[in-house]
């Protein structure tokens, strides 16, 4: 029945040992785990927003700057001078200088002609009145063109600027090495998987993609494009092989050419992935480690518990014992008044037997003889055992006398011995040898005697138990000192040959309760009641001890004012 309630007293604990701290645990890392992943995406998003919005700046500057060296060139050439073939290469060759992005240079008249033309291609005399760039150049002054293939048949895109000279207009257009723009476009660098592409308002690739995808290639992507120029749209986008991408999407100024930065998910979001499962992690170790010490404080607790549980037990067994042992107290007491009675009128007869006998010796109606004599011994005999009998009585009566400490001046030389020879007769029976030394200068103490005798017969008593647990009945020595210890102080030592006391027991001999007897032997009240007794009179009270080497209990009093 016991088993069964600290069985379940050890569920019940362990449960709310481990959910009690648990709770708060799992609530931590869950609003850590938010706020860290929050910010991990806020910052990654970022990243990319301003890698957009830089990238963008690049490539507009790039085409702005090659748009300008077209501009300069039409302002510091005439049409007629560009016209020349011989001056416009010194022109391209100059261009190139400044930059190499440029792979040809052409000059255009009013009508779309191509007057003039440097470059790897032969276009001089094609007409492109009716193609679009044209149109758009002549009318807006600038353009450039997405990619095309053109006469050439080659995906190229061109920049052209319009200049009026003597009220007409010719244009200068130039092809930019569509190549070099392209890796231009695509060295942007976002951990393993980003990338930056462009796209015209259709969809189709202006520049390479680096994961797969040519000039004027259709994009099969679903992308958000931001509503106007300069904004930067963010969407996160299934792509049709299965990936998970993140998207930044911007217009390029004063064109439809959309800049794409985009990074997979998993690749952009690492960091989250790797808090996740540090977040695991802890979870792992934090709950084995709460589980662990929930285990082990249940264990020590229940463990606790069950001690108490049986010291309990003990204790009222004990408690038991000491009213059953202050019972046979008071019995012991009344008992030896009622044999005091008998024996008090044994003592009377007896004396009148002796006084009849005397009368009659002298009267000489009984003479001398064996049988007188024997009768004499016997009355004699009867004599002795009665003043013996009067004596135990006397010694339990004033052992069991409860009244109030009644202290006197003590002579040590007369106490000692008395109280040895209450036990004497014991200590002979079992085998047990009793040495007193008392030192013949040893001062008068002041304390309550039948106090000082119940300390005294308590040591005894547990000197000869030690001897007998031992030795048996032979071999048993029991030693009693008293001596000056110093001038105001008065030592005992009561010293037996037992098999001693154990370190850890020793620190617990003056408990209250504690007792190395086996139950129904010992209530564990005697040596704390000792050593409170010799407390209230003012002295001290210890033991030493060694397992197998006996015990020596050592009493300072301090001697009679």
């Amino acid at each position: 029945m016991e088993q069964n309630i600290y069985s379940t007293m050890r569920r019940i604990l362990l449960a709310r040992m481990i959910t009690v701290p648990f709770i708060p645990f799992i609530l931590v890392l869950i609003i850590g785990y938010y706020f860290l992943t929050t910010s991990l995406e806020t910052s990654t998003v970022s990243a990319m927003k301003r890698i957009a919005g830089d990238h963008r700046h690049m490539i507009e500057s790039f085409l702005e700057e090659r748009k300008k060296n077209l501009e300069f060139i039409g302002n510091l050439f005439t049409f007629q001078e560009l016209s020349r073939p011989a001056e416009l290469h010194k022109v391209f060759e100059n261009l190139f200088k400044e930059s190499n992005a440029f792979v040809d240079l052409g000059v255009f008249n009013e009508e779309g002609v191509h007057v003039a033309y440097h470059g790897p291609y032969k276009l001089t005399g094609k007409i492109y009145k009716n193609e679009d760039w044209f149109k758009a150049v002549m009318e807006r002054g600038y353009y450039i063109s997405d990619i095309f293939l053109g006469y050439r048949q080659v995906p190229h895109f061109v920049i052209a600027v319009a200049r009026e000279e003597k009220e007409q207009k010719w244009v200068i257009r130039a092809t930019i090495d569509t190549f070099m723009f392209s890796d231009f476009v695509k060295k942007v660098r976002i951990g393993k998987t980003g990338e930056a592409y462009l796209v015209n308002s259709d969809g189709l690739l202006q520049t390479e993609r680096r994961s797969g995808g040519n000039f004027m290639d259709k994009l099969e992507e679903n992308i958000k494009y931001p509503e106007s120029p300069g904004d930067i749209s963010i969407s996160a986008t299934a792509y049709s092989k299965g990936d998970q991408y993140l998207y930044m999407t911007t217009w390029l100024k004063d064109k439809k050419w959309l800049l794409i930065v985009r990074q997979e998910k998993s690749d952009a979001f690492k960091a989250l992935r790797s808090a996740a499962y540090l977040t695991v992690l802890i979870i792992i170790i934090g709950g084995g480690i709460i589980i662990g010490v929930a285990f082990n404080l249940t264990g020590r607790v229940v463990s606790r518990m069950e001690r108490m549980d049986v010291e309990k037990n003990k204790l009222s067994q004990q408690l038991i014992g000491a009213s059953r042992l202050a019972e046979i107290g008071e019995m012991s007491t009344g008992f030896a008044h009622e044999i005091n009675n008998p024996l008090q009128i044994m003592k009377s007869e007896q004396a009148m037997i002796e006084m009849i006998l005397s009368e009659l010796k002298e009267s000489g109606k009984l003479e001398e003889s064996d049988s007188l004599k024997e009768l004499e011994d016997s009355i004699n005999q009867i004599t002795l055992q009665i003043s013996r009998c009067a004596k135990i009585t006397q010694a339990i009566l004033k052992f069991g006398r409860q009244s109030e400490p009644v202290p006197k001046d003590i002579n040590l030389q007369k106490f000692i011995p008395e109280v040895v020879g209450m036990v004497a007769k014991k200590a002979s029976v079992h085998g047990i040898s009793i040495k007193q030394t008392v030192s013949d200068t040893i001062s008068m103490i002041h304390c309550d005697p039948s106090q000082l005798q119940q300390v005294l017969i308590n040591l005894f008593n547990n000197a000869m138990d030690a001897i007998l647990e031992r030795y048996g009945t032979s071999g048993g020595e029991l030693a009693v000192e008293a001596g000056q210890k110093e001038s105001n102080t008065v030592e005992i030592l009561v010293r037996d040959n037992g098999d001693g006391i154990s370190p850890e027991n020793l620190k617990k001999i003056f408990s209250p309760f504690f007792t190395t007897k086996p139950v129904g032997k010992g209530t564990g009240l005697g040596l704390s009641v000792c050593y409170g007794i010799i407390d209230s009179m003012g002295g001290t009270m210890a033991a030493v001890s060694e397992k197998g080497t006996g015990a020596t209990f050592i009493i300072h009093l301090p001697v009679a004012a």
